[in-house]
């Protein structure tokens, strides 16, 4: 897994369930907890308050921005040659930082990109930061999105100069398939390799073919979504066998769903608000789970996906029409 942290704090969906004083002060107790790892993204629509809370905390001494590990990504409007740096840029002004340690294309799927009038605007940055969400997903008038003309393997390349120029120090990618990510591995000319995948990842749905295609070929696999969530009454933290090994352990069901991803040599990002919660998933360093505990959750998949993306399910990049 190199040099990213093994467990990282997601702020994805952080913003709908508190205001950004809260989404900061979240940020503020991560790295007190020893959180070093951050993973956010232009589509949340909180880098500024990540950011508040990173400079924080390096102005207070309690952490040097070498300490930490900062990954973005590019969302779907973006993914035109031109737009890529750009885009980077707007994230980094958001987090008021010079450099991400690792940038991702968000989706495989390129969108319709915003109005050059809208592009222009955000070439100054200002006007992006204060209206985010405004062009994100261009729906036809069946509430599809409209797809851009865009191929990933292209984005790629505008994604390589950013290594180059120094904006950021790794690449990678995020909810690529299996020949997706096989065809970006075997692009012609390929200057850097995606350094991981993050995929939704949990025991109803454990993705064991595609972790096991992209370590086999080199790539990190970072596991987004590791306590399953709600979806049509479906809790994952109150799984009978989750609760037991839990109980076995005198560990929270959450922690032993964190654990389970670390022993599958898998990163991990989960995400809270709530500092208990925060403190807690990171403390998985002191026990192990059994290989009969690990073949008892893995026994819990059911292929079930929360992260959908119905509204793109038209697009030719889909990733998720295939298997793995």
């Amino acid at each position: 897994m190199g040099d990213i942290p093994v467990v990282g704090l997601s702020c994805w969906k952080v913003t709908h369930f508190a205001s950004p004083g809260k989404v900061t002060e979240a940020v503020k107790v991560a790295i007190d907890a020893g959180y070093r790892h951050f993973n956010c993204a232009y589509f949340y629509h909180n880098e500024k308050e990540v950011g508040a809370g990173i400079r924080y905390k390096i102005k207070e001494g309690a952490v040097r921005r070498e300490d930490l590990f900062i990954a973005s990504k590019l969302w779907c409007t973006c993914h035109k040659k031109s737009l890529v740096k750009t885009a980077c840029r707007r994230s980094l002004k958001a987090l008021k930082l010079n450099y991400l340690d690792l940038y991702l294309i968000h989706w495989p799927m390129g969108f319709k990109p915003p109005h050059p009038e809208w592009i222009m605007s955000c070439s100054e940055l200002s006007f992006c930061l204060s209206h985010p969400g405004v062009h994100d997903l261009p729906l036809d008038e069946s509430d599809m999105v409209i797809p851009g003309d865009t191929d990933f393997l292209d984005t790629w390349e505008a994604m390589e100069d950013l290594v180059i120029t120094g904006l950021v120090k790794n690449i990678g990618v995020s909810n690529f398939n299996h020949e997706q990510l096989e065809r970006l591995l075997n692009k012609p000319g390929l200057r850097f390799k995606p350094v991981t995948n993050q995929i939704e990842c949990h025991p109803y749905l454990t993705q064991k073919n595609l972790i096991s295609f992209c370590q086999s070929r080199g790539v990190s696999v970072t596991a987004y979504r590791p306590v399953g969530g709600s979806c049509e009454g479906v809790d994952l933290i109150d799984d009978p066998v989750i609760q037991r090994i839990a109980k076995e352990h005198s560990k929270s069901p959450a922690q032993i769903l964190i654990r389970f991803q670390i022993q599958r040599n898998v990163i991990v990002i989960p995400g809270s608000i709530t500092p208990s919660h925060i403190k807690e998933n990171i403390q998985v360093f002191d026990f192990e789970l059994t290989q009969h505990d690990m073949d008892n959750i893995l026994s819990l998949d059911r292929n079930l996906r929360l992260a959908t993306f119905p509204i793109t399910k038209n697009h030719k990049d889909y990733p998720f029409h295939i298997e793995y």
